[in-house]
């Protein structure tokens, strides 16, 4: 039987949940502005459900965006998942949160809606470059003091250009997630230690995430390419699109020990008396 899926985005400024059945994505409800998550996720997720004519009670899975990211958003999204298997023993997916933005590029290719950003490069460099499809682009998110969560992704050879068959066929049943693989894991670092190991004008590295979008100057070097803002945001159609991979593998979270992936610990402070 098709499961009835909740997705939660709420790991980044702007929240958003979806429900889908199976690979299938009924609809999304984006927040209404910024940090709403607290005040918005609950009547977001009623009135999906409402629309569709569902109950509560018929959600079967949960997947939801864990981290790294907004403290207080992820800490939303586990409990949200733990009191939903408690109520209705869904199945819970954890999705990483940098791979949800990084998802957002999926299929896309350079166009004349490419931010033209950075200024360094020659007009002769930026024609060959837009002549070739981009190979490399990076996850950010804001950290905090001058820190950014970030993860880089390749994209790999795809059903159409290799020649393995057996490769071939895994590449068809997951094409849309299989292109890009992540050769650099969920990283705290600056923007310099970014730049250092990544920034190359012979391959340029396309970047997209909320972390740009106060501190997108700290990015900007010969090398570097921003990809348009509207793919900045992590998306719970994302959250879905990934959860539903990994639920079809028995991904499955462990709703007893599942914890919020923060790559560090909350900057708690005691007021003084």
């Amino acid at each position: 039987m098709t499961p009835l899926i909740l997705a939660v985005e709420t790991s980044s400024r702007v929240g958003s949940v979806a429900i889908g059945l199976g690979e299938k994505l009924l609809a999304e409800t984006t927040f209404s502005s910024p940090m709403k998550h607290s005040a918005e996720i609950f009547p977001a997720i009623a009135g999906l459900l409402e629309r569709f004519g569902k109950k509560p009670q018929a959600i079967e899975h949960i997947y939801i965006s864990a981290g790294p990211g907004s403290f207080t958003g992820i800490r939303i999204a586990v409990t949200m998942a733990k009191t939903m298997h408690i109520a209705n023993t869904a199945k819970i997916v954890v999705v990483d949160s940098l791979d949800v933005i990084a998802a957002n590029a999926i299929n896309l290719t350079l166009d004349s809606h490419e931010s033209q950003v950075t200024g360094y490069e020659s007009r002769a460099t930026n024609h060959r470059i837009r002549d070739t499809a981009y190979e490399k682009v990076a996850a950010i998110l804001d950290a905090k003091r001058n820190q950014f969560f970030i993860a880089v992704y390749e994209k790999q050879l795809t059903a159409e250009n290799t020649k393995n068959a057996e490769k071939e066929k895994e590449l068809k049943l997951n094409s849309s997630v299989k292109v890009w693989k992540k050769i650099f894991p969920d990283s705290l670092m600056t923007s310099d230690e970014f730049l250092e190991k990544f920034a190359d004008p012979c391959q340029p590295i396309r970047l997209l995430g909320d972390g740009l979008l106060y501190h997108r100057d700290k990015f900007k070097t010969d090398g570097i390419r921003f990809l348009d803002e509207k793919y900045w945001s992590p998306r719970a159609e994302k959250v879905h699109l990934l959860g539903w991979q990994m639920a079809l593998s028995h991904q499955f979270a462990d709703p007893l020990t599942l914890t919020p992936n923060y790559l560090l610990r909350p900057d708690i402070r005691v007021k003084p008396c």
